[in-house]
C-alpha cells in the first residue's frame, strides 16, 4: 500500500510534467490560422489568410537583438504602451539572417495594432496565399533547416507545384523545450493556378 508521500510526490511529478509539456507544445499560445488543402506525411499544402506581422532585420540570428526587439514591441513598447499576447509561430526568411516576424493575435490586428515605438521595428500585411510546409524536429540549425527547404522543394517539383520567393522557417516552442519535442516547419509560398 502506498504511503501519502508517495502519492503526493507522484501526484506533484504529474502535475509538473503535464505543465512541462503543456509549456514545450505551445498550447497556451494563439496560433496562426490555416487550412489544409493537401497532406502527404510531414508535407503540407495550406491555405492562410492575410495576417499582420510585426517584423525586424536580422544580422546574425540569437546574437543580434532581433528578436528582443520584438519582444519589447509586444511588451508595451509602442505608441499606446499596450501589452500584447505573444502568439506562434515565430518566422524567419533565413536562418542566420534576414528578417524575424511575430504574428499578431487576430484581435489586435482586428482592432487596429498600435505603432511600434522602435524605428527598426515594422508593421506589415502578410497578403492572403497558398503555402507548401514541411514539419519537423529539432533545435534551430541553419545546416539542418536548409536541409529541409531543399526536401521541400524537391517535394513541390515532384507534386508539379510552382513556387515563388524565399523559404519561411516557422518555430512553434519556447527555448527551453526539448528538440524531439520541437515543431519547426519551413514553408514556401505556392503560384495560384489561376491568378
Amino acid at each position: 500500500m502506498s504511503s501519502p508521500r508517495r502519492v503526493l510526490s507522484l501526484a506533484l511529478m504529474l502535475s509538473f510534467v503535464s505543465t512541462f509539456l503543456a509549456g514545450c507544445f505551445g498550447g497556451k499560445y494563439e496560433s496562426a490560422d490555416y487550412r489544409v488543402v493537401m497532406k502527404d506525411g510531414a508535407f503540407e499544402v495550406r491555405d492562410y489568410p492575410a495576417m499582420t506581422l510585426v517584423s525586424t532585420s536580422m544580422q546574425k540570428r540569437g546574437e543580434d537583438g532581433s528578436f528582443m526587439k520584438l519582444f519589447r514591441f509586444i511588451s508595451g513598447r509602442n505608441d499606446h504602451s499596450q501589452k500584447i499576447a505573444m502568439t506562434t509561430p515565430v518566422l524567419m526568411t533565413g536562418m542566420e539572417s534576414g528578417t524575424i516576424s511575430f504574428v499578431l493575435p487576430k484581435a489586435v490586428a482586428e482592432r487596429g495594432a498600435p505603432a511600434p515605438s522602435n524605428p527598426d521595428v515594422s508593421l506589415v500585411t502578410r497578403a492572403a496565399g497558398r503555402y507548401a510546409s514541411l514539419r519537423y524536429q529539432g533545435f534551430i540549425n541553419r545546416v539542418h533547416g536548409e536541409a529541409m527547404a531543399e526536401k521541400l522543394v524537391a517535394w513541390t517539383k515532384e507534386q508539379k507545384l510552382s513556387t515563388r520567393g524565399e523559404p519561411v522557417y516557422a518555430f512553434y516552442n519556447p527555448p527551453w523545450t526539448p528538440g524531439f519535442m520541437r515543431r519547426n516547419e519551413v514553408l514556401i509560398q505556392l503560384v495560384p493556378l489561376h491568378p
